[in-house]
């Protein structure tokens, strides 16, 4: 089989454009979905944010955080002790 070219090879080329240089903007933005990607694959790969996800995907845990919350008393914040306290309690 044989291809036969017709016309001029070299005009073709002519009107393809050479990539510019990349913006500063463009590199930004390289720059953060890297630095997101990174991110991502550390938290993957990290036992104690997987550990996190199971306990709060846990269908139980939004319970847990619900009593965490003010007592109904006129929207009155939890101290932290009394937090860290029923925390523990609900941790067990």
């Amino acid at each position: 089989m044989h291809i036969t070219t017709i016309g001029n090879a070299t005009a073709a080329n002519a009107t393809v454009r050479e990539p510019s240089a990349p913006s500063a903007e463009s590199a930004r933005i390289r720059n953060d979905v890297d630095a997101a990607r990174n991110t991502a694959l550390s938290a993957l790969n990290n036992d104690r944010f997987r550990v996190m996800l199971e306990q709060i995907t846990d269908p139980g845990a939004s319970g847990a955080l619900m009593t965490m919350g003010a007592d109904g008393q006129n929207g009155a914040a939890v101290d932290f002790n009394t937090a860290l306290s029923r925390y523990a309690e609900n941790s067990k």
